[in-house]
C-alpha cells in the first residue's frame, strides 16, 4: 500500500465524493492530515489497528453508495467481531479523523475568508453592504440612525453539548498553527519536513489523548472554558471587525478620522448564572464566574494601554497636548506620584505617553482593587481615553488618535471591566416556592436561602462592577406576570427592609406551545406592575422579552413549534409598536435545528416585521461557540454576517416581503400546523413512548457524559418527555441517526398541502418556509435509515419504528421534490457545499454509529458475548468481561463497553458537527 493511502480517509480525501470534486487546497490538506494519522495509527496503535480501520473504511465507503445490503451487512460483521479494546481503538482513530477534516475545512474556509477582494465585502451579507442598501432605501440619514443603534448580542451558556474536551480543542488548535506556518512557507523543503514532524508530533498526541472527560466539569471550570474564546479570539477580533467596516465606508480616512460606526456587539454569559435545574450553581458560584471575566478583560485592557502608550512617542515639540489632558495629568500625578515619576523618567517630553501609562495603572490598580486609584467605571476610563484622543487630533496627530488607541477605546465600549454580562436564570417554580415561604414568615429552606442569597451578590456585583454587569433576571416557564412579580418580591425580601434591591431588568422565557400563544397577555399585564413599569421609563423603553425554540419543539412538534414561535414574535413585535417601546426579542437557540439551529443570518433576514429593529440577541452554546468563534477569521465574518443581518431586517423591502409572505401562505401554514402537531402527538403521547425513546437512543449513557455541569433531567427517572431536557432529548435523537426532532411531521404536514407547485413557490417566497426546509433537509441528510431502523429495533415496538421510518421517508420525498431543481432526485441538491460536508463524513459516522450500537446492545442485554476478549488483537474468543484469571461476567465487562459507547458519542458529535 502506497503512503498516500495508509489513511483512514486518504482515498475519499484524494478523489471527489460521488460527482462532487474536493476543492484542490482542501483536498491536499485532507490526504496531508489523515496520511499523517495513518502513520500515527500504524506506529502508536495495537498491532493490527491499521488493518482494522482501513478494512471498516473501505467496507463502509461501499456500504454509503450500494442500494443493496450486502456491503453494510458485512461492516456490521466487522465490527461484531471486535473485541472491545480494538473497537475502542478504531472508535478513537474515526474521531481523530473527524476533528482532523473538520480543521482541514475550517482552515480552507479561513484561507477563503483571507482572500476576500472588495466586492466580497460590500455584500449585503455585510454590515457595509447592508448599510449601503439601507441608504438607498430609507435615505442616508435614517440609515446612518439605525447603523449607529444596532446591537448584536451573543450570549454564551454552558450547555452540554460540546463532546470533547478541551485538550482536544487545544491540540487542534496548534494543528492550525502549524497549518498556517506551513502555508505562509510554500517551496521550502527543509521547512516542509520540520513541519510535517510537528503535525505527526501532535496528531500522535491528539491520538493519545482521552477523547471524553473522566470527570463532571464544575461551572468554574466552563466559566475558564469560555475565557479561552475571549483570549484567543474575541478580545483582539472584535475592534478588527470594527475596524474592517470603517476602512470599506470611510476608504482612505479610516484611521484619521473619527469611526462611521458605534459598537454594535455586546457579550452575554449564563455560564456561572444559569441555575435552572442545576444545583452546582450557588450565589458563591456566580460571583466567582463574574470575578473570573473581569480579572480576564481588566488584563487585556493594561497589557493593551501599555502597548499603546509605548507606541505614542511623540514629542511636546511636534504633538502638544492639550489644555485639557494638561489638567488631567496633574490630577493623575497627584493620586499615583511613584507612577508619576516613572513616566516622567521614561517620557520625560512625551506628554501623551506619560498619560496613558498612569492610565494602564490605573486599570491595574481596578484589577487589584486598589480604591486609591481604581477606576469606578468603564466610563470614567473611557473618559481618558477620549481626552488623549481629542489632544491628539487637535495637535493634528490624527493617525495616532484614531489608530490603534481607537481600537482600545472600542474594547472599552464593548467589553467594559466585565467582559459579558452574566446573567440570571431560574424556573417560576423556584420563585413560587420560595416566595410562598417568605411571605409564611417561618424557618426557611436552603433552597429558598439560595434563592435569596442571589439577589444580595447581584447587588454586590453592582456595586463592583457596575449596573450594566448584572443586570437581566431571566424567568424560566413563564406563565402568568405574577412569575415576574414574583422576582421583585424576593429582591426586596433579600434585601430586608430599608435595604437597597439591585437593579433588575426581569425577562420572560416563553418556552411551551400555551405560553408562546399567552405571551402578549402576559405582557400587558406586567406592564402595569409598578417596578417593571419604572424600569421601561429608566431605559426609555426597552424592553426584553425571550423565546424558547427547544421546549416547544419539544411540546408540539418541529414544524407547528416554527410556526408558533414566529406568531408569537409577530404579536410581541406588534404590541411593543402599539405601546412605542423598543423591542428586543432574545432567541434561546442551539446548534441543531431541533433546537432552533441553522444558519443564524438567514433566520434573522426571515423574521416578522418590527421584531428585530436592529437588535438581535440570541444563546450560543456548547460546539456552536467554538465554531463561531474559536478561529479569528471565521469570527469575523460571522460577526459581520450576523450584524449585517441585524441592519438590514428592518429594511422596508425585507420587511414587506415578510409580510406578503406570511399572509400569501397563511392557509398553509394553517394547514402545516395542524396536521404536523397532530402526527407528533400521536408519536410522542402513545402508550409506553418515553421508556421506548429511552431505549432505542443512548440517552441514559449521555446522561453519563462529563459534558457540562448540568444534569441532563429534572428528575430522577424519564416517565414522560416533561422530566427530560431539550438538550438531551435532541443530542439522543442525533445520535441514534435519526434527528427526529428536528424535522417529524413535516412530511405529513407537506403531505396534507399536497400541491409541489404551491410548496416550490412557498419554498422561493417564503423565506420562513425557505428555511425550514432547508434546515431540515440538512437534517435529513444527515440521517441514516438504515442505521436508525438497528436503533428502533432496541426497543421492540414495531408500531413506533414504523411511524418514524415511514415519517422519515415521506418527508425526504417531500423535501427532496421541494427543492430539486436538477431531477437528480437528491436531497440537499442545491446545496453542493453541505451536500459534500455530508458526503465526506457519512461513511465514517455510520462507522461509529456501528460501534455505538455494539455498545448498546451489550450495555442494554448484559450478557456474555462469545467475541469479547481482553486481547488487543482481532479476533480472539474470550467472552465479556473475561479477567485474565479466566473469570466471566457481563457486569465486570460494562465499563469498557461503557467507555465505548461514550467514545462513540463524542466521535458522532465530531462527525456531524450540529448536534444539539
Amino acid at each position: 500500500m502506497s503512503e498516500e493511502n495508509v489513511t483512514p480517509a486518504a482515498s475519499l480525501g484524494a478523489r471527489a465524493v460521488g460527482d462532487i470534486e474536493l476543492p484542490e487546497e482542501l483536498r491536499a490538506d485532507v490526504r496531508l492530515l489523515t496520511s499523517l494519522l495513518g502513520r500515527v495509527l500504524r506506529e502508536s496503535g495495537s498491532p493490527g489497528l491499521y488493518e482494522d480501520v482501513e478494512q471498516l473504511r473501505q467496507t463502509m465507503i461501499t456500504a454509503y453508495s450500494d442500494e443493496t445490503s450486502a456491503s453494510f451487512e458485512k461492516a456490521e460483521e466487522i465490527v461484531e467481531n471486535f473485541s472491545v479494546e480494538r473497537a475502542d481503538e478504531v472508535a478513537r482513530a474515526f474521531t481523530v479523523y473527524f476533528h482532523l477534516v473538520n480543521l482541514a475545512e475550517e482552515f480552507y474556509r479561513t484561507r477563503l475568508l483571507h482572500q476576500e477582494t472588495g466586492s466580497d465585502l460590500t455584500g449585503t451579507d455585510t454590515v457595509a453592504g447592508a448599510y449601503s442598501r439601507l441608504i438607498e432605501e430609507i435615505g442616508e440619514s435614517a440609515a446612518r440612525k439605525r447603523l449607529s443603534t444596532m446591537r448584536f448580542h451573543p450570549v454564551f451558556t454552558a450547555h452540554p453539548t460540546e463532546a470533547r474536551r478541551r485538550a482536544v480543542s487545544s491540540s487542534i488548535r496548534r494543528l492550525d498553527d502549524y497549518l498556517e506556518e506551513r502555508y505562509a512557507n510554500p517551496s521550502n523543503p527543509v521547512y516542509e519536513h520540520r513541519m510535517e514532524r510537528r503535525l505527526l508530533e501532535e496528531i500522535d498526541t491528539l491520538w493519545r489523548t482521552a477523547p471524553v472527560r473522566e470527570h463532571q466539569p464544575k461551572p468554574e471550570d466552563e466559566v475558564r472554558s469560555i475565557m479561552a474564546v475571549f483570549d484567543e479570539t474575541l478580545y483582539t477580533t472584535v475592534p478588527k471587525v470594527y475596524r474592517r467596516i470603517c476602512d470599506i465606508l470611510q476608504g482612505d480616512e479610516s484611521g484619521r478620522t473619527p469611526p462611521a460606526i458605534k459598537p454594535f456587539l455586546r457579550l452575554g454569559t449564563w455560564v456561572g448564572g444559569d441555575r435552572d435545574g442545576n444545583p452546582f450553581v450557588t450565589a458563591s458560584v456566580t460571583k466567582k464566574a463574574l470575578a473570573i471575566s473581569s480579572d480576564h478583560i481588566l488584563r487585556g485592557l493594561e497589557v493593551t494601554a501599555d502597548r499603546v502608550a509605548r507606541t505614542l512617542t511623540l514629542s511636546a515639540d511636534t504633538t502638544p497636548s492639550s489644555p485639557e489632558l494638561k489638567a488631567r495629568w496633574h490630577q493623575l500625578t497627584t493620586a499615583d506620584e511613584d507612577g508619576a515619576a516613572s513616566a516622567i523618567t521614561k517620557a520625560p517630553d512625551e506628554p501623551h505617553k506619560r498619560v496613558l501609562m498612569l492610565v494602564s495603572r490605573k486599570i491595574q490598580a481596578t484589577r487589584t482593587r486598589n480604591a486609591d486609584l481604581a477606576y469606578s467605571a468603564p466610563e470614567e476610563l473611557i473618559s481618558d481615553l477620549r481626552l488623549v484622543q481629542d489632544s491628539l487630533a487637535r495637535a493634528r496627530a490624527n493617525r495616532q488618535a484614531y489608530g490603534d488607541l481607537q481600537q482600545l477605546i472600542w474594547q472599552v465600549e464593548t467589553f467594559g471591566f466585565h467582559l459579558a454580562e452574566l446573567e440570571v436564570r431560574q424556573h417560576s417554580m423556584v420563585h413560587a416556592r420560595a416566595l410562598a415561604e417568605c411571605e409564611a414568615g417561618g424557618e426557611l429552606s436552603t433552597e429558598t436561602e439560595e434563592v435569596l442569597e442571589v439577589f444580595r451578590t447581584i447587588a454586590q456585583l453592582q456595586g463592583r462592577y457596575g449596573v450594566e454587569a448584572s443586570r437581566r433576571y431571566i424567568v424560566s416557564f413563564t406563565q402568568s406576570a405574577a412569575d415576574l412579580e414574583n422576582v421583585y418580591k424576593l429582591a426586596h425580601f433579600a434585601v430586608g427592609p430599608g435595604g437597597k434591591a439591585p437593579v433588575l431588568d426581569v425577562i420572560p422565557l416563553f418556552e411551551t406551545y400555551a405560553d408562546l400563544q399567552a405571551s402578549t397577555a402576559i405582557l400587558s399585564k406586567i406592564a402595569k406592575y409598578p417596578e417593571y413599569a419604572e424600569r421601561l421609563q429608566e431605559t426609555d423603553g426597552d424592553v426584553e422579552v425571550m423565546i424558547g425554540y427547544s421546549d416547544s419543539s419539544k411540546d408540539v412538534g418541529p414544524v407547528a413549534a416554527t410556526l408558533a414561535l414566529y406568531e408569537a414574535q409577530a404579536n410581541i413585535a406588534e404590541w411593543a409598536v402599539e405601546r412605542g417601546l423598543k423591542l428586543t426579542l432574545f432567541h434561546g437557540r442551539g446548534g441543531s435545528l431541533g433546537r432552533g439551529g441553522g444558519p443564524t443570518n438567514t433566520a434573522i433576514l426571515g423574521q416578522p416585521p418590527h421584531s428585530v429593529g436592529g437588535r438581535f440577541k440570541l444563546t450560543e452554546q456548547g460546539e456552536v461557540i467554538f465554531a463561531r468563534y474559536g478561529d479569528p477569521t471565521i469570527a469575523m465574518r460571522h460577526i459581520d454576517q450576523v450584524a449585517a443581518a441585524t441592519l438590514l431586517a428592518a429594511a422596508p423591502s425585507i420587511e414587506q416581503r415578510n409580510l406578503n409572505a406570511s399572509e400569501q401562505f397563511a392557509d398553509i401554514a394553517r394547514v402545516m400546523d395542524r396536521s404536523s402537531k397532530e402526527r407528533f402527538l400521536a408519536l410522542v403521547n402513545a402508550e409506553g413512548f418515553a421508556p421506548w425513546f429511552a431505549t432505542v437512543t443512548p440517552m441514559e449513557e449521555i446522561g453519563q457524559l462529563a459534558l457540562g455541569s448540568r444534569p441532563a433531567r429534572r428528575g430522577l427517572s424519564v416517565k414522560s418527555l416533561a422530566d427530560l431536557r431539550a438538550i438531551p432529548w435532541v443530542f439522543s435523537w442525533s445520535q441514534a441517526r435519526l434527528n427526529l426532532a428536528g424535522w417529524y411531521g413535516l412530511g405529513t404536514a407537506l403531505q396534507e398541502v399536497n400541491d409541489l407547485n404551491v410548496l416550490r413557490e412557498a419554498y422561493e417566497k417564503w423565506p420562513l418556509f425557505t428555511t425550514m426546509i432547508d434546515n431540515v433537509g440538512m437534517s435529513i441528510a444527515k440521517a441514516d435509515s438504515r442505521i436508525a431502523e438497528r436503533y428502533l429495533q432496541l426497543g421492540d415496538r414495531p408500531d413506533f419504528t414504523e411511524m418514524v421510518l415511514d415519517e422519515m421517508a415521506l418527508t425526504r420525498r417531500w423535501i427532496t421534490d421541494i427543492t430539486d431543481t436538477t431531477g437528480n432526485g437528491r436531497i440537499i441538491d442545491n446545496r453542493p457545499e453541505l451536500q459534500l460536508a455530508v458526503k465526506m463524513r457519512s461513511p465514517y459516522v455510520d462507522a461509529l454509529s456501528l460501534l455505538q450500537l455494539r455498545a448498546l446492545r451489550v450495555l442494554r442485554s448484559q450478557e456474555p458475548s462469545p467475541n469479547d476478549t481482553d486481547s488487543q488483537a482481532p479476533g480472539s474468543q474470550m467472552p465479556i468481561g473475561q479477567s485474565r484469571d479466566g473469570s466471566t461476567s457481563g457486569a465486570q465487562g460494562a465499563p469498557e463497553w461503557q467507555h465505548l459507547l461514550l467514545l462513540s458519542v463524542s466521535g458522532v458529535s465530531a462527525g456531524l458537527k450540529n448536534t444539539g
